[in-house]
C-alpha cells in the first residue's frame, strides 16, 4: 500500500483554524488569504480521504475524522517545529530567566519548559513564579527576560496581549455555597495575601454593587486558595486556569454574584536584546498558549 505523506502546512492552517475558531481567522494569523487556507483543507481532506469538518449554523465544526486528526496533527506539528528548532538552534547555549503566574506554573510551565529543553539542551532557565506587581516590576527592571502577566488595560500594555481569560466566581465542587445575597450576610471571601490584583478586583466588584463581604480566608500561595475554596471556607475569584477538580465555577445570577470582566494575559519582555534563546522561548511560549487555552479566549 502506497504510503500517505500529510502536508505539514496544511495541517498547520487545520489546527490553526480549529484553534482561531474560524479558517478566515486562520489565514490572518498566517498570513494567509481565506482562499489558500481553504485549499489547504480541501487537499488534507483529499489526503486523508475523508471530511474534516462540517458546517453547523454560520460556522463549521470538526467531524469524527476531524478530532481525530486534530490529536495527530498537534503532535506532528509539535515534533516537527521541535526537531527544526533543535537542528538550527543545536549551538544555542547560557540562561533565560522568565517569570509567570502561579496559575500557569502546572499546566503551562512544564511543557513549555520540556519543548524548549529537548530543542536547547545547553540553555539554562531560572524560573519565578511570582505575583503580577512583581514580575512587571521585575522584566521592567531586566531582572527578568519574559515575564506572563495579567494585563487590566490593553491601553496601557507594552507586552504581546495573548489571550483574555474570563474571571469568575468560583466554590467548592461537592457542595453548595453557605451564602446568597438575598441572606443579609456578608460574602465570605477566599483571597491571596495583599498585594494582589484579583484579591482588588473581587473587592471592588463586591463593593460596586452594594455587596458586604469580609476576608474569610487569606493565602499566601494559590494552593491554599484552592484548598480553602474546595472546603468550603469561602468563595474565591479567579480564571479557571490550573483550577482543580475540587472547585467549580458558580452561577453569579443564581446567588446574586455581580457579572465579572475579562482578563487580559500578556507575555512581556525585557527592554534589552533577550538574546536568541531568549526569542525561541518566547516562540514556543506564545504557541503552547494557543495550543492549550480555549479559541474563545485567544486574540487575533
Amino acid at each position: 500500500m502506497r504510503t500517505t505523506h500529510l502536508d505539514m502546512d496544511a495541517l498547520r492552517s487545520f489546527v490553526t483554524g480549529v484553534d482561531a475558531g474560524s479558517f478566515a481567522r486562520a489565514a490572518d494569523r498566517l498570513g494567509r488569504s481565506t482562499s489558500a487556507v481553504s485549499a489547504q483543507l480541501k487537499k488534507l481532506e483529499e489526503q486523508t480521504g475523508t471530511s474534516l469538518v462540517r458546517k453547523a449554523g454560520r460556522g463549521l465544526t470538526l467531524t469524527d475524522s476531524g478530532e481525530s486528526l486534530l490529536s495527530y496533527a498537534r503532535r506532528l506539528l509539535e515534533l516537527n517545529d521541535e526537531a527544526v528548532s533543535a537542528v538550527r538552534g543545536v549551538e544555542l547555549e547560557g540562561w533565560i530567566r522568565l517569570g509567570l503566574q502561579e496559575d500557569f506554573g502546572e499546566t503551562l510551565l512544564p511543557r513549555v519548559l520540556g519543548r524548549f529543553a529537548r530543542a536547547h539542551p545547553k540553555v539554562r532557565i531560572e524560573g519565578r513564579i511570582a505575583r503580577n506587581a512583581e514580575l512587571l516590576e521585575k522584566v521592567a527592571s531586566g531582572q527578568l527576560d519574559l515575564a506572563l502577566a495579567w494585563d487590566m488595560d490593553p491601553a496601557q500594555t507594552t507586552g504581546q496581549r495573548i489571550a483574555s481569560l474570563p474571571l469568575c466566581w468560583l466554590g467548592a465542587a461537592d457542595a453548595e455555597p453557605m451564602w446568597r445575597a438575598d441572606q443579609g450576610e456578608p460574602l465570605p471571601l477566599a483571597a491571596l495575601e495583599a498585594p494582589c490584583l484579583l484579591r482588588t478586583i473581587a473587592c471592588e466588584q463586591l463593593d460596586r454593587h452594594g455587596l458586604s463581604w469580609r476576608i474569610a480566608f487569606v493565602s499566601p500561595s494559590l494552593g491554599g486558595l484552592w484548598a480553602a475554596t474546595a472546603a468550603g471556607l469561602g468563595i474565591a475569584l479567579r480564571t479557571t486556569m490550573g483550577k482543580p477538580a475540587s472547585v467549580r465555577p458558580l452561577d453569579a445570577p443564581a446567588y446574586g454574584l455581580p457579572a465579572l470582566p475579562s482578563l487580559g494575559l500578556a507575555l512581556h519582555r525585557a527592554d534589552k536584546d533577550i538574546g536568541s534563546s531568549g526569542e525561541q522561548l518566547n516562540a514556543i511560549i506564545v504557541q503552547t498558549l494557543r495550543e492549550t487555552l480555549p479559541a474563545d479566549w485567544l486574540l487575533p
